[in-house]
């Protein structure tokens, strides 16, 4: 699916061009695992690969990102699956916003939510 967004703050973010299963492009840069996106450290690898390999201190992980994010966007694959109450209970508690929804929607919301200049992270995963 090809992902086209014309409000963007500036030219150097992070904007998803394309999702589909098993690939993500960001610009002209085509990652073939899961991401984290933010708005000023671009696009990285993140280990789990699937929503099964899932762990909660791959999530925790996100509350020492700096600057700290205030919505997360969690692509969990073709599949939407919800996180267990423990995972979603230290990003609620640091007052974070969690969104879970399949990769493909997260890749088309992160589009919506950076053209806004919000300090978001999203979580792509690419099974």
């Amino acid at each position: 699916m090809e992902i086209v967004r014309d409000l963007l703050v500036n030219s150097e973010q992070p904007l998803v061009r394309h999702y589909s299963p098993g690939e993500v492009r960001i610009g002209q840069t085509v990652y073939e695992h899961s991401l984290v996106i933010t708005p000023h450290q671009g696009a990285r690898r993140w280990e789990p690969q699937d929503f099964a390999s899932l762990q909660i201190e791959h999530i925790e992980a996100f509350l020492e990102q700096k600057p700290r994010p205030e919505l997360i966007l969690l692509g969990t694959g073709e599949k939407q699956c919800f996180l267990p109450r423990e995972y979603m209970a230290p990003l609620i508690n640091a007052r974070i916003g969690v969104e879970v929804m399949t990769s493909a929607a997260a890749s088309r919301t992160w589009n919506i939510v950076l053209s806004e200049g919000r300090q978001a992270l999203a979580a792509i995963l690419i099974r």
